[in-house]
């Protein structure tokens, strides 16, 4: 194997781990902030310096393979989109610590009501950006562009529920005014998991570009999904 092909190996491994250690910050927030659990939340907030030294070394090993290597065609796309892949995972883990830090400033013995959970169907955002963090994971270990072309889809309900839920949230607090903090702390919420779901597209527009050679970058989605 050549020197330039076990760097990539070593990168892809770093970038996998990384991924997983992200999607593991996002599960434990959104649980966290589900049942109030302020221990869970801690966890998160305290992890979240790992996934910050991974992207430090990510990006860092990015450069030195440019930089000593000069990789060309597909090696230089691999290395490029690993570069912007990496990026977008730390902001999703700085998303995670952001919702873990929600929870720990909800009063004591007192979870978010889980009448507004339902209303505002933030479980199922939730449940559905893990669905697309999970797939965006499978592409990148299968080489599938088909795979990651999902996840474009996915985004639509993602953006459904963000839309429909200011006045959800705005009717609640009408109706429960001792609530209101919580309720303003839940559209915060619900507005970066919508910016969770665009990081989940461009990851998925780095993949393509890598496999592909294709720049998806300002294309809207309805071009985006026909293009696969």
């Amino acid at each position: 194997m050549k020197v330039i092909e076990q760097e990539i190996a070593t990168l892809k491994n770093s970038v996998s781990e990384m991924w997983s250690l992200v999607h593991q910050q996002i599960y434990n927030a959104g649980e966290a902030m589900l049942t109030g659990d302020k221990e869970l939340a801690y966890k998160v907030i305290n992890r979240e310096r790992r996934v910050n030294a991974f992207e430090l070394k990510i990006d860092s090993d990015c450069e030195d393979i440019i930089a000593l290597y000069a990789p060309v065609a597909i090696d230089l796309r691999f290395v490029l989109a690993m570069y912007k892949i990496n990026t977008n995972l730390e902001r999703l883990g700085d998303f995670a610590e952001s919702i873990a830090r929600f929870t720990c400033n909800l009063p004591d013995k007192e979870p978010i009501d889980p009448q507004l959970i339902k209303e505002t169907h933030v479980e199922e955002m939730l449940e559905e950006l893990l669905n697309m963090i999970s797939l965006a994971q499978e592409a990148f270990d299968k080489e599938s562009s088909e795979i990651a072309s999902r996840i474009f889809i996915k985004d639509n309900l993602i953006d459904e529920i963000n839309h429909s839920s200011t006045a959800i949230i705005a009717h609640y607090i009408e109706k429960h005014p001792e609530s209101a903090l919580a309720g303003l702390y839940m559209a915060g919420i619900i507005r970066k998991m919508e910016r969770f779901g665009d990081h989940c597209t461009n990851i998925a527009e780095e993949l393509i570009f890598y496999l592909e050679a294709k720049v998806m970058k300002h294309m809207d989605k309805a071009e985006k999904e026909a293009s696969h």
